[in-house]
């Protein structure tokens, strides 16, 4: 049913009307008007009744020709479908009049349905509508709306500061055209649920939000489940996140509405209903306990406004100790270290909201994410339950981009002549002086093109690399560095899939201009790489440092990290010959760095995920961001902060800070342990004391049951010989005391024994033909730079799973206290 309002003067006037129904007897709002438009009879929905308009007020005539007619309506959404059996559409300027008896915070709800009707064409609809204050929408036409035709319904909600004992809603057509709506609300809220004041991100103070007028532009529940109206104490809607999450494989889909606690706390189902704080998006780390990927969600906003951004938290999973992490808007930080435990005075089950203002911007995308701290002693982790994002008005006082768009425009135009007049002095004293710059700029040229030269070389001067690559070349390789080609993203930046013009395959790291690792770890890489040439260390290709990049370029390995071969993937399993070749060719290679022809490199981030094993299953160290030079002769070790991987730190460097060389034997002592039974080194899914492997593998290893641990898919090929020499050295490295940990020398050398006693007869083959190469050649041969045609493969860049990346790139987590 359609009315139809042809007066340009008429005012509907709504006067005490309450719905018959409340949300909830815990709130029961003063302001409570729910009206019908266009109907003749109430209209009850989700236990709330909307009055019909055409009865508020018997007194004033709706309109001096009324039009009854039935419109032909698409199909109806269920949580409104009795709602929009109805419209008013207005021909001339109309309002609604409402009586505030409680000054203060109000909804306003317009609701919208796109109708089909004989002698209305949706498609000439044209109005605005404000309020006494604020222009709500402007010039708006359904069907080239986001709500509009193909979308069915769609609620505008807005938040609103009312401070007189009358609120006047307008709505105004445009010439040749109508206006319309299908249910109109104020409902005055609870006086808490806006603050008075936010921070501001990025970190500038707080901003006062008195007064201002908001406008909902999205309210999501985490946990892939949405909220109806009726389970929300303020009749709000609440969508899933799933279509927002820019990966929907990292976060772990989490519900326990029974271990929401609202007791203790300041925080009530006023701010988000249980259903809302029983529900998570949590990141997914069980399988990974090195992750430092985050979660990410992009929503579409207006440009040229500010928003108010609401992060909803409630603890309804975690077994850890800590729940420590990071909270980002676009590309800031909006709180570091985010303890929700202490926020939450360590209640359990307590929930918790905060409150940033975005600063305005061009962009018409606003990100938000939540990731792991950069914490050595926190197990990663994330978790969210709720977001909402809200619009708050321009200095024009209007919601609608459209006014903001205008008053740019006005000032590009004003600006337009004052920068034609101001261009034009300028090119008259140009001119003038033009002749005798000319000269100058030519030396000046001359001169710069010379500094330009020298400082291409100056900064690596002493790096004796081989190849400078052009950025051109970089570009021509990775498809002017296309989204689809990127197969890794770390601390550092970017890395792509590279092929050069001869066909060789490539991977490219390229450091992006928020890096927090920067300049100086850019540069360590790339010198400790130029130090040396070794068959068991990755190989370094070249550089790029044109115009300001950090592009470091190297062979592309095809098998992957040896973590995947090992756990978490479905790769092929490593038989147990292959593994202990493995741990043989690394220990070679963290030897070399060792006891190389100049000063000793501490590797610092040894780790499953830094071994990265080629076409024949040849192990090669990788990741060198965090080396460190060794100590001088006369000194013991290098005192320096602490870096490093979760799980993997020697404990005497975590607790003195004193890095050594025995740093990397404890760590590459940790690997032996995860080859041995092809499980990560904290598991935080298994029973309490199986988390941790080393103390786990220890434990057995008292008992004298080691073979109980091992991995099953090995077990039946391990002698008992080779088992117990590697047992044996595995233990050594983990020693307490780094003077009571071998030498990365003896470690090799137990090892080849612990393969001997494994028998000669054995090969290493596969069905698919993949051997491992006999390495006869000594732990200091400089074999030539080589790129192989092969590919690699990384555990987790964006948190999911992916093959066929090289993981070396992508430093799961590095760590500095």
């Amino acid at each position: 049913m359609v009315i139809v309002i042809r007066s340009s003067k008429l005012q509907l006037w709504v006067a005490f009307v309450y719905s018959i129904m409340c949300v909830s007897i815990a709130f029961n709002p003063e302001d409570n008007y729910l009206i019908d438009c266009g109907s003749t009879k109430n209209t009850s929905v989700n236990n709330r009744v909307f009055l019909a308009d055409s009865a508020v007020n018997s007194n004033d005539p709706l309109t001096p020709e009324n039009i009854l007619t039935n419109a032909s309506l698409n199909s109806m959404p269920t949580n409104y479908s009795d709602l929009y059996n109805s419209a008013r559409v207005f021909t001339g300027v109309s309002n609604y009049s409402f009586s505030i008896k409680k000054q203060g915070r109000h909804w306003i709800r317009l609701h919208f349905f796109d109708f089909n009707h004989p002698k209305f064409n949706l498609s000439n609809a044209k109005f605005s509508v404000s309020t006494q204050k604020f222009t709500l929408i402007k010039e708006f036409k359904p069907k080239s709306s986001g709500g509009g035709s193909g979308s069915g319904s769609f609620v505008r909600e807005y938040c609103l500061e009312i401070d007189s004992d009358r609120l006047v809603v307008t709505f105004s057509p445009f010439a040749n055209s109508f206006a319309f709506v299908n249910a109109l609300e104020v409902v005055s809220i609870p006086g808490e649920l806006i603050p008075q004041r936010a921070e501001t991100t990025p970190h500038e103070g707080f901003q006062s939000l008195q007064k201002q007028a908001l406008e909902t532009v999205v309210r999501v529940n985490m946990g892939n489940e949405s909220v109806s109206p009726q389970r929300d104490l303020l009749s709000r809607s609440w969508v899933s996140d799933d279509a927002y999450l820019r990966h929907n494989v990292l976060p772990k889909f989490v519900s326990n509405v029974s271990a929401v606690n609202f007791n203790g706390t300041n925080v009530t189902d006023v701010f988000a209903p249980a259903d809302v704080y029983g529900t998570a998006s949590v990141l997914n780390s069980e399988h990974d306990p090195h992750t430092n990927v985050n979660i990410t969600w992009i929503f579409e906003v207006d440009p040229g406004f500010q928003h108010l951004v609401r992060f909803h938290f409630c603890d309804i999973v975690s077994r850890a100790p800590d729940l420590i992490f990071n909270i980002y808007i676009n590309s800031w930080i909006a709180s570091r270290y985010f303890d929700l435990r202490v926020h939450t005075s360590h209640i359990p089950g307590a929930p918790y909201y905060m409150d940033f203002i975005v600063r305005k911007s061009d962009s018409n995308q606003l990100n938000v994410s939540i990731g792991p701290a950069d914490l050595t002693e926190v197990y990663p982790t994330a978790i969210l339950n709720g977001l909402e994002i809200m619009k708050i008005n321009n200095s024009r006082g209007s919601l609608d981009v459209l006014d903001t768009f205008s008053s740019k425009s006005s000032k590009m135009k004003v600006g337009f002549i004052v920068g034609i007049a101001i261009a034009s002095f300028i090119i008259v004293v140009s001119v003038l002086v033009l002749f005798l710059l000319y000269i100058r700029r030519r030396k000046l040229a001359h001169i710069a093109h010379l500094k330009a030269e020298d400082n291409e070389v100056a900064m690596f001067s002493s790096s004796k690399i081989g190849y400078r690559f052009p950025f051109v070349a970089i570009q021509e390789a990775t498809g002017h560095f296309n989204e689809s080609f990127v197969i890794g993203v770390g601390g550092f930046g970017k890395v792509y899939k590279g092929v050069l013009r001869d066909e060789t395959k490539v991977a490219v790291k390229r450091g992006g201009s928020q890096s927090h690792q920067g300049r100086a770890e850019f540069r360590t890489e790339i010198e400790m790489l130029s130090q040396f040439r070794h068959r068991h260390l990755v190989s370094l290709i070249g550089y790029c440092d044109e115009r300001d990049e950090m592009i470091i370029i190297y062979e592309y390995m095809e098998n992957g990290t040896l973590k995947d071969h090992l756990y978490g993937t479905n790769l092929p399993c490593l038989s147990w010959r292959q593994r202990l070749e493995v741990c043989i060719g690394s220990a070679r290679g963290l030897h070399y760095l060792h006891t190389g022809p100049t000063k000793a490199i501490i590797h610092r981030d040894v780790k499953s995920a830094n071994i990265l094993l080629d076409e024949n299953f040849m192990a090669k160290v990788a990741d060198f961001g965090l080396s460190k030079t060794g100590p001088d002769l006369d000194q013991t070790h290098v005192s320096t902060m602490v870096k490093g991987s979760f799980g993997y730190l020697d404990p005497e460097y975590l607790t003195r800070q004193q890095l050594t060389e025995k740093s990397d034997v404890y760590s590459f002592g940790v690997v032996m342990l995860e080859v041995l039974c092809g499980r990560p080194v904290i598991d935080p899914s298994l029973p309490r004391e199986k988390v941790n492997l080393i103390e786990w593998v220890m434990r057995y290893q008292t008992r004298g049951r080691l073979e109980d641990i091992v991995d099953p898919n090995i077990i039946n090929e391990i002698k008992t010989e080779s088992l117990k020499k590697f047992r044996d050295i595995a233990e050594k490295c983990l020693a307490e005391c780094g003077l009571d940990r071998p030498t990365m020398g003896d470690v090799l050398w137990n090892l080849e024994c612990a393969l001997q006693l494994q028998g000669n007869e054995e090969k290493s083959s596969s069905s698919n033909g993949d051997m491992f190469s006999q390495v006869t050649l000594s732990d200091h041969s400089h074999s030539q730079t080589s790129v192989s045609t092969t590919q690699f493969s990384v555990g987790d860049l964006a948190g999911a799973s992916m093959s066929k990346v090289f993981a070396q790139m992508v430093r799961e987590d590095t760590r500095e206290m």
